[in-house]
């Protein structure tokens, strides 16, 4: 086995050589060089695998930019029957089905790269992300199948511990993990297709705000901004565990509550962040988002990361998708700091926004 001369070049490494420590298999995958086609090569680096190393996005940051998938998704010919509920048009989180007229099944996928080194918590994010999306639509989950791309090089217990994480959370979901397709990757990916039931009557959409709403997070904010520090190495201590339970939170007892209420509008808030999936809410529902920073709900250590200048990946992007659709003072809200926002940054719910009269919904 050859190792790896430990330089980050062009030709698609991802991280150094090292050596073995404490007699524990790590790994690094990388091309060799002069090779055609790039032969695998399996550095042994530390005694932990970074799973994020081997990541060229980690999380949502890898979803395609909003903007650009709603120009794909306009080229595609909308498809017309009866029992769809909710397909593309317009496009909301999941896909609805009605079997009759009592039941309507959810569809949904969701995968992505790690975002921890953690296998275990990046299994149990993973699935929390694909689970909220049907949580989301009002549904309720009932079956799961993993989609995992994984390099073959790597130890097969550390993709167990991936698979573990995300069977526990889909248990804890009271549905059950059934089955799912691996292929080999250089890069890691895991996620679940998700089918759940809902009553034909009791779907959830993000096209259906009205003027004059409140709008309520059930999380706080700020887990890509720790993510992100944590990539660059300047996370605050603690941080990234608190983000962590956060990310690994299912949204079930928030819809149990939300389920009396028969809310106008539900989206989950993930890679497109606050101002993208507010937009996505406001364009699709003919209105426009106000928020006030702050009162947004956000994780005291993202507050830090924000006032220190840091930005995820997605944040540009997704501030210029969010357009004339999305108003607000959310740079206001570092300065405030406000005490409620640090006394209870893992409120159930907490009011942060309005939705307005927009007779003229902008597109982007």
């Amino acid at each position: 086995m050859e190792k790896g001369d430990g330089r980050r070049g062009d030709g698609g490494r991802l991280s150094s050589g090292g050596e073995e420590k404490s007699g524990r298999l790590s790994s690094s995958i990388f091309a060799a060089d002069g090779v055609d086609p790039p032969v695998r090569t399996l550095a042994l680096v530390s005694d932990l695998v970074s799973l994020t190393s081997l990541a060229r996005a980690g999380g949502c940051a890898a979803k395609y930019s909003a903007a650009r998938l709603e120009t794909l998704l306009a080229g595609l010919a909308p498809v017309h029957a009866d029992d769809l509920l909710v397909g593309l048009d317009p496009a909301d989180d999941a896909a609805v089905y009605r079997l009759d007229d009592e039941r309507a099944i959810v569809f949904t996928v969701d995968f992505f790269p790690p975002v921890v080194d953690d296998p275990r918590d990046y299994g149990a994010i993973a699935a929390t992300n694909a689970l909220n999306d049907v949580f989301a639509m009002g549904g309720t989950p009932l079956l799961a199948l993993s989609v995992t791309t994984f390099p073959e090089e790597l130890p097969v217990d550390v993709l167990g511990q991936v698979l573990a994480g995300a069977d526990e959370v889909v248990r804890a979901a009271g549905a059950i993990l059934a089955g799912g397709h691996t292929i080999r990757d250089a890069e890691p990916k895991y996620g679940l297709a998700v089918v759940g039931t809902v009553h034909p009557d009791g779907v959830w959409r993000k096209s259906t705000a009205r003027p004059g709403d409140l709008l309520f997070l059930t999380k706080p904010l700020g887990t890509g901004l720790i993510l992100q520090a944590q990539r660059d190495g300047g996370a605050p201590a603690g941080s990234l565990a608190e983000a962590v339970r956060s990310m690994k939170t299912l949204n079930d007892a928030a819809a149990a509550v939300l389920r009396p209420f028969a809310p106008n509008a539900v989206t989950d808030v993930t890679g497109f962040g606050l101002l993208g999936h507010a937009h996505e809410l406001a364009s699709r529902s003919g209105v426009r988002v106000v928020l006030d920073g702050a009162a947004l709900p956000a994780l005291p250590a993202a507050l830090e990361l924000a006032e220190a200048g840091v930005r995820t990946g997605g944040d540009r992007r997704n501030r210029e998708f969010a357009g004339a659709d999305v108003e607000s003072s959310v740079g206001e809200a570092t300065e405030a700091r406000s005490s409620s926002r640090r006394r209870s940054p893992t409120a159930t719910s907490s009011r942060g926004a309005s939705a307005r009269s927009n007779p003229a919904p902008a597109s982007c």
